[in-house]
């Protein structure tokens, strides 16, 4: 899947000021600190993955997911790890690339021609029967982590913090952008993320050009559950209706906790 080619901006965060106050307060270093916090603090990441995991694994614990692997009929052939590395979207071939770069001859280095052939299908042949097993050893291997977390990052995560932020919008409305590019990717199809976000903009501005961050995280969202529904897979729109809309309607724009929410009818709850 293709990155996005974003500027760095940062959030807007209003400061408010006394009512009885003549001049606006210096800004302080905590103040600063504050106006500069995105879904990439160390904190909100965490949030995020947690967030993302209740609704690809139905669980908080996104750390157990470097193991995971199945082929869950969207599609897509398998899919597996923390963020749902695909053999049938290229990122799974990327992944095992990248791993068999740092580490030769890996238990998944053999898959590799593999992995190039089913590109673009649902097809599992040259992966069965042990291509699972084989994924789950290699999630032992810490290596083999670090390359699914720098994957991860390279690919979605700091693709959509960098545009949220270019956009102007928040830690919540930088998380909307990384769960869609999670489930969409980037491509050049009308429901890839890129699309999603042109979908909003036809329908709001977003902070960095003068609009309402709320009005226009909701045409976002109206634009992502519209994607959603395009493909019977994606088709159950509560990841959205029942968490990230809750969230905006509390005008919890900086993601800050406790957080409550619901997918799939599971519920979950961050302290």
């Amino acid at each position: 899947m293709l990155a996005i080619g974003a500027l760095l901006g940062s959030a807007l965060v209003a400061v408010p000021v006394a009512a009885h106050a003549t001049t606006a307060p210096a800004p302080t270093a905590e103040t600063a600190a504050a106006a500069a916090v995105g879904l990439d603090d160390p904190a909100k990441k965490e949030i995020a993955m947690k967030i993302v995991s209740s609704a690809e694994n139905s669980s908080l614990d996104w750390k157990a997911q470097y193991k995971y692997v199945e082929d869950i009929d969207d599609g897509r052939g398998y899919t597996a790890g923390i963020i749902g590395f695909c053999s049938g979207t290229g990122d799974m071939l990327d992944l095992v690339e990248y791993y068999t770069q740092i580490k030769p001859g890996n238990v998944l280095a053999r898959y590799l021609p593999a992995l190039r052939k089913v590109d673009g299908s649902d097809s599992h042949a040259g992966l069965d029967p042990n291509f699972t097993k084989d994924w789950a050893k290699a999630a032992q291997d810490a290596d083999f982590r670090k390359a699914q977390d720098r994957e991860r990052d390279r690919v979605y995560f700091n693709p959509s913090v960098n545009q949220g932020k270019a956009d102007g919008i928040g830690v919540l409305g930088q998380f909307m952008y990384y769960d869609a590019i999670v489930m969409h990717g980037d491509g050049g199809d009308s429901t890839s993320f890129r699309n999603i976000r042109k979908r909003a903009l036809s329908k709001a501005k977003p902070p960095s050009q003068g609009g309402n961050e709320t009005a226009y995280l909701n045409a976002f969202l109206d634009a992502r559950v519209w994607a959603m529904k395009q493909e019977e897979a994606h088709s159950d729109t509560s990841r959205v209706d029942t968490a990230q809309r809750v969230f905006l309607r509390k005008g919890n724009l900086n993601l800050n906790t406790p957080l409550d929410w619901k997918v799939y009818g599971d519920s979950f709850h961050i302290g």
